[in-house]
């Protein structure tokens, strides 16, 4: 079985920056696996916010997670310097998959990659709806 490379920054059109902490480190001296999903969780979020997309304490519209996954290809520890490339690698009706890739200090080369998925709902019902046009729009520009 021939695995896929870790993707490059070039794989990437937007980027947030992130902070590692002492207490992400574990007991064998790197980051623990669950933090990779909080770093993916924290910089699809964020760029949401700050597209003006994302409200998350009144918008009519919230994304759910209804699935994730992660490769590992290197550790990082705290105190490294996290960036976080982020695409659209599919946008559906109600749902989106996000690409990222978790960058360390300068290097090029992604020590994690994985996929995010959300399926947008309505805040009060839980129920699935059409991603508004406005939202397609700024989503496609990072796809």
């Amino acid at each position: 079985m021939t695995r896929t490379p870790p993707p490059s920054r070039a794989d990437f059109r937007t980027f947030r920056s992130l902070q590692t902490r002492w207490a992400d480190n574990d007991i064998y001296g790197h980051m623990n696996n669950v933090v990779h999903y909080q770093l993916f969780d924290t910089a699809i979020n964020h760029w949401l916010i700050e597209a003006g997309l994302l409200d998350p304490l009144g918008g009519a519209i919230v994304g759910l997670v209804v699935e994730t996954g992660c490769r590992y290809h290197a550790e990082a520890m705290f105190p490294d310097r996290i960036t976080a490339g982020i695409r659209v690698d599919r946008l559906g009706g109600s749902s989106v998959t996000y690409g990222i890739g978790l960058f360390r200090n300068d290097e090029e080369t992604a020590f994690a990659d994985g996929r995010f998925v959300h399926v947008y709902v309505d805040r009060a019902t839980r129920r699935p709806g059409q991603l508004p046009e406005t939202w397609r729009a700024t989503l496609g520009e990072i796809a």
